[in-house]
């Protein structure tokens, strides 16, 4: 019979440090937005340039709407944000740690590859 480890003290040291669940949560709905292909392209889209609307939908080759939806989407989040140039919405990556989400989720394909 397999002798059972003592974990306590791993387990008392975690359990010290894990976040409340309602933040696990929320991190993980944060990065269920990352599984949409479409929302990936519009964020390193971003990552490259601040753009309108129609610069997207005429990048991915996808209607207005559609890219919308999904900058609504990103920017409920604060993924992105908007400023107003004349009549037109530019948006861009809200901020650094956006990019660094990219960055880094790039990071670990490209090592994954090698």
């Amino acid at each position: 019979m397999p002798r059972k480890h003592d974990h306590s003290a791993a387990i008392k040291a975690v359990t010290e440090l894990l976040p409340k669940d309602e933040l696990l949560c929320d991190l993980g709905d944060l990065f269920k937005l990352f599984g949409d292909t479409t929302r990936i392209k519009i964020l390193y889209s971003l990552f490259e340039s601040e753009l309108c609307v129609c610069a997207i939908a005429e990048l991915l080759k996808m209607e207005q709407s559609a890219i919308s939806h999904q900058l609504k989407i990103l920017k409920d989040a604060k993924l992105v944000g908007c400023r107003r140039d004349g009549r037109t919405n530019v948006y861009f990556l809200a901020d650094d740690h956006v990019r660094t989400i990219i960055e880094q989720g790039f990071d670990h394909l490209m090592e994954e590859k090698k």
